[in-house]
């Protein structure tokens, strides 16, 4: 029997299957007199001191043996004493004389629900803390002890419907063959802590838990996305072989991750980072990466319940321009809105935002936020190579709105007497296709710009990319995706202006191929893709890349052209 997944950590496996199912809380919600309620809110602190010390140790024990997961639970214990959240349940006990078990279950699950209806994936996946702590707290209530797979006594394969970040923050790595759940995605948890352990990960598994029982024989197939429950003989021993190739493979591809990305035949290819923090473990990369192409500013907006300042903006970016020195670091102003909410601000809830009011367009209406930023950056931009970029660009005006607003920015900066690079760049992202379309136009009112490939393409497609029952639609590949980029990279060429490629499919070394022979020579990536990518370049010439170009612009259909890609690429890297 063979499943489909998404292949989120790179590897193969061979094992036995650990079903694991955690602890779900039954929900009985019930009216409560007048004396019980004293008893729920008594019960309630009570249980949440505990969750409290349980996260604790946890935080102890992640200091001792992985301080990359202690964030984890920093943010769960945030999460826990949230004022908002503790008076909205209690307000459900008082005011609703609703029972406690359901009055938690409604608030956490309120919240849960809300981040994973935003925009960015990343925040999406921000409901599964929600739901961890709920069931915590939710099992202390039951009277039951935790269990997690830190307990593992040998090697398995989990397979869950879900994996919680405290079950995957808590697994014995060294007993964890690989991950397969029925949910999830790139930017999960189980995805994210999968890649740092180099445990081969299939996600998605659709309908996997009713076929599958512990300890029978499944093999993980996370390079095509395959999982196979009880192989015969044959199969066994043929992943046998494909493991071990896969394994001969990768311990090639690492050597590339140090070495300058240049082509064969001579010809220099930047690779930058895509970063959305600036912690030790994000900027580790900047010591085989050209620069920053993609500074998510975003991430710094959805640390609290109040605005960054201006000072704290300004020491944020400072850190990563002194960390890149003269390589250059480009910032994008805040991407939020629609459906990406903040904390810190109210905004009214859209029937259709992906095509509302979120990041320049929301900057444009909250001006004062958007002008704190401006000012943060310029200042940082004494201290490095900064450039800005501003995201949702769908007219020339939008752009000499934007620059018009630097301009007053810097004006105000001089009066006060602060230091800044008056010629710091400015550019967009190119993610409309309306923009795309004008970028002969475009090219002379910027200083440089990026194609962000995800929007780029779900604008193109008229896809919703978040929405599963339309992802077959949702076609990176799809022809008219390389003739509306090809387009823009004339246009920037000729001009001579700078020009990259920041999407997903930026780090998609079959991709980049084509893009390079398109005239493109600078990619920003997320550093898990930085190997692969500067495999291919060092094999590459441009020779053979512009001939690809020439075989593309045959085909019309998506699998034509990823057909094509992954037979040039086989051919390159033989």
């Amino acid at each position: 029997m063979v499943f489909k997944g998404l292949p989120v950590s790179k590897g193969i496996a061979l094992g036995k299957a650990f079903v694991y199912t955690p602890f779900t809380a039954t929900i009985d919600k019930h009216n409560i007199s007048a004396d019980e309620k004293a008893e729920h809110r008594y019960r309630f602190s009570e249980v949440t001191k505990k969750a409290a010390d349980e996260i604790k140790k946890l935080q102890e024990k992640m200091s001792a043996e992985d301080t990359d997961k202690v964030g984890i639970f920093e943010a769960h214990e945030d999460i826990l004493c949230d004022e908002t959240i503790v008076d909205e349940i209690l307000a459900l006990i008082n005011e609703e004389s609703h029972n406690g078990e359901y009055a938690i279950d409604t608030v956490y699950e309120k919240y849960a629900q809300i981040f994973s209806e935003m925009d960015d994936e990343l925040m999406q996946e921000r409901s599964a803390d929600f739901r961890d702590v709920k069931n915590r707290i939710l099992r202390i209530w039951a009277g039951q002890e935790e269990k997690n797979l830190s307990q593992l006594d040998h090697p398995v394969v989990i397979c869950a419907h879900d994996l919680l970040p405290s079950d995957t923050a808590t697994l014995n790595k060294k007993n964890v063959l690989a991950i397969v759940t029925e949910t999830g995605g790139n930017t999960s948890h189980s995805a994210i802590i999968a890649r740092s352990y180099e445990i081969p990960a299939l996600l998605g598994v659709s309908g996997v838990m009713a076929s599958i029982q512990n300890n029978i024989a499944v093999i993980v197939d996370a390079v095509d996305g395959d999982l196979l429950v009880q192989p015969n003989e044959q199969e066994t021993a043929e992943y046998e072989k494909k493991k071990a190739a896969y394994l001969h493979t990768i311990k090639e591809l690492q050597t590339f991750r140090s070495i300058d990305p240049v082509m064969a035949d001579g010809t220099r290819i930047d690779i930058f980072l895509n970063i959305g923090s600036v912690n030790d473990e994000e900027l580790e990369a900047a010591a085989y990466t050209d620069g920053v192409g993609l500074f998510r500013s975003e991430f710094l907006f959805m640390q609290g319940k109040e605005l960054p300042s201006e000072n704290q903006q300004y020491y944020v970016y400072k850190k990563a321009v002194e960390t890149y020195g003269e390589r250059q670091v480009i910032l994008r102003t805040l991407d939020i809105g629609g459906d990406k909410t903040l904390e810190s601000m109210h905004l009214p809830k859209e029937d259709n935002p992906f095509l509302g009011c979120r990041a320049l367009r929301l900057c444009f209406q909250k001006l004062d936020v958007f002008k704190t930023q401006l000012r943060a950056a310029l200042r940082a931009s004494a201290h490095g190579n900064l450039a800005l970029m501003f995201p949702m660009v769908g007219s020339i005006e939008d752009i000499q709105k934007a620059k018009a607003h630097v301009e007053e920015c810097k004006q105000e900066l001089r009066k006060e007497g602060y230091l800044f690079n008056e010629k710091m760049p400015v550019g967009i992202m190119i993610e409309i296709p309306a923009i795309a379309v004008l970028a002969d136009v475009v090219v002379h009112e910027v200083d440089f710009a990026s194609i962000g490939t995800n929007d780029l393409c779900q604008y193109l497609m008229a896809v919703d990319r978040l929405n599963s029952n339309v992802a077959m639609y949702y076609q990176s590949y799809n022809p008219a995706m390389f003739k509306l980029i090809h387009q823009v990279s004339l246009a920037f060429e000729k001009a001579g202006k700078s020009l990259s490629v920041c999407g997903e499919i930026g780090g998609d070394a079959m991709a980049v191929m084509a893009f390079i022979g398109m005239g493109i020579k600078k990619f920003s990536m997320t550093g898990y893709n930085v190997p692969a990518v500067k495999r291919v370049i060092s094999k590459l010439t441009m020779d053979k890349a512009q001939q690809l170009v020439g075989k593309l612009q045959a085909l019309t259909m998506a699998c034509q052209i990823e057909e094509l890609l992954k037979a040039e690429m086989d051919e390159l890297l033989t």
